[in-house]
């Protein structure tokens, strides 16, 4: 099994999009009316962000997703994307678990985690003791 596929639900397809593809660097496969279907700029992995009908409204805290885009050169994008003034709620940081993050929000609220953990993504996290 291999993921290679992420639906994201947003307010806004037409808001969401530029976020995601001119600041994420995701390649646009296609867009109808309240959808668009992208491809990861290192990988074959799509993301697609699904508008929801306006008469269902979106919670981001119970239907969000919190997607995870690994970046080998964290640091330079994160700055890139604080001048053209994205808004973090974590500059990248070393974690207790080896791995480097950054935090920060797409325009709807979903959780989006940019970080690098090079060759320890595909292992055990070493416990103390």
């Amino acid at each position: 099994m291999e993921f290679n596929h992420l639906m994201v639900y947003v307010r806004d397809v037409n808001r969401s999009l530029p976020f995601y593809r001119d600041l994420l660097g995701f390649k646009l496969i296609e867009t109808m009316p309240g959808y668009a279907r992208l491809r990861s700029p290192g990988s074959d992995t799509t993301i697609a962000l699904h508008e929801l009908g306006k008469e269902r409204e979106l919670d981001p805290e119970r239907e969000g997703v919190r997607a995870y885009f690994e970046v080998r050169s964290l640091d330079k994008l994160c700055e890139r994307l604080k001048n053209k003034g994205v808004r973090f709620l974590q500059m990248p940081k070393d974690m207790e678990w080896g791995w480097r993050h950054a935090y920060l929000r797409d325009p709807d609220g979903h959780e989006i985690s940019l970080y690098w953990a090079g060759d320890k993504r595909l292992k055990k996290t070493p416990r103390p003791g």
